[in-house]
């Protein structure tokens, strides 16, 4: 018993020792820096991997028809043609819908009173920015804010802020030799993004802000010009001196997937506002509306793609290869089955100012805006073949006037 006793005692001591230690080690902290070296390996073989592939499968080259086999026009003499102001760069700008619509117009100032005049295209797309800033607020940040719109924006930012001509407005600082929107497109997305983050939806501030970006990098726009010592506001030079009925206009679609002749919304990203403006007519209707305002002494806004192995800048035409799809087989089924796999998309705005008819196949001049069209020997034109246009021009803006059986179904 005595023995047992002993043992106890000791065992408690023992354990008492271990649960309750006299002196605790206290551990230091240091600085490393964290490494994986095999994590390395594999991101320096999987470099290496692509960099060897990149270099046996990557080239700048981009497939295109082979344009030396088509007799087209060599020049733009060769084509009937009718008053345009002279061609002139977009520089580095998404306003293709603007440069286009505003040359349309123009032309139907010459058509209409034979006077030529020239207006300010950034103008039309200062305003025209504001107005989407302001869709932007309106819709809390749903609605696109870019570069791009469409031809029907001319006739809605005209009727809203009046016009000037180009020489009172150039949208060009001090020797700037080209447009260029890049630094004041970056700045107010930004700003308007940070507007989004922040839920501050105040249109006034908004507004207020972007005014002063666009003053910034295009100048501010006049309030009042001079017209012959006569001082007037922009919308009193609409009316009173261009004398341009804006509801003479109207723009034309052909979409094979809703009814047609009615008006329809034109479905891409450029049509921010969600504008139903657009007739819808069938294919044989949209190219006869074409061609016969073209034989009449018409000029028309048109707009479609351009990123297409049938068209070129350095060649200067447009054309749809065999191995595309044959002529014959162009029809409504063709057009929409490659608008809606998004091969045919709302790229760019031109002015078709012309026609000519070469071995029974019409082509259409084009004037354009874009850096492309200017590395031929006719820059600033193209020559769109009939094929091309049937196929990948989307819609078409022309006067009343010049389709009456077509505009009758509009009401």
């Amino acid at each position: 018993m005595k023995t047992f006793s002993l043992v106890l005692l000791f065992s408690l001591l023992s354990f008492c020792g271990s649960a309750f230690p006299q002196a605790a080690k206290s551990d230091s902290a240091i600085f490393v820096r964290p490494t994986n070296e095999f994590y390395d390996s594999i991101m320096t073989s999987l470099h290496n991997f692509y960099q060897r592939e990149n270099k046996t499968t990557t080239f700048n080259k981009a497939l295109s028809v082979d344009f030396s086999q088509y007799d087209a026009p060599k020049s733009v003499s060769d084509f009937k043609q009718y008053w345009h102001n002279p061609t002139i760069s977009q520089g580095n700008t998404g306003t293709c819908w603007d440069f286009s619509t505003t040359s349309f117009l123009e032309s139907e100032v010459y058509r209409l009173t034979g006077r030529k005049m020239k207006f300010s295209e950034m103008y039309t797309a200062y305003w025209e920015y504001v107005r989407k800033a302001m869709g932007y607020v309106r819709t809390r940040g749903k609605s696109k804010f870019g570069p791009g719109s469409e031809a029907n924006a001319v006739l809605i930012d005209w009727e809203k802020y009046g016009i000037v001509p180009e020489k009172d407005y150039t949208g060009m600082l001090n020797g700037q030799p080209f447009y260029d929107e890049s630094k004041l497109y970056n700045e107010m997305y930004s700003y308007l993004k940070s507007v989004k983050a922040e839920n501050a939806w105040n249109p006034a501030v908004v507004k207020s802000t972007i005014e002063a970006i666009l003053d910034h990098y295009l100048g501010t726009p006049p309030t009042e010009i001079n017209v012959d010592g006569k001082e007037m506001t922009p919308k009193q030079y609409l009316k009173d001196v261009v004398k341009l009925n804006l509801n003479n206009y109207v723009s034309l679609v052909s979409f094979s997937d809703r009814p047609y002749y009615e008006w329809t919304e034109y479905n891409v990203s450029d049509n921010w506002w969600h504008s139903k403006d657009y007739f819808n007519v069938p294919l044989n209707v949209y190219m006869d509306a074409i061609n016969h305002a073209v034989h009449s002494g018409y000029t028309m806004a048109i707009w479609g793609d351009v990123s297409e192995p049938g068209i070129y800048g350095h060649a200067g035409i447009a054309v749809i290869p065999s191995w595309d799809i044959p002529s014959k087989y162009i029809d409504a089924n063709a057009r929409i089955f490659r608008f809606y796999n998004h091969t045919t998309t709302d790229d760019h705005g031109m002015h078709l100012i012309g026609y000519t008819v070469k071995d029974g196949k019409t082509w259409y001049l084009i004037k354009d805006s874009d850096s492309e069209s200017r590395n031929n020997d006719h820059p600033g034109y193209d020559f769109f073949s009939s094929d091309y246009v049937k196929l990948k021009m989307l819609g078409i803006m022309l006067p009343k006037s010049a389709i009456p059986e077509i505009v009758k179904k509009t009401k």
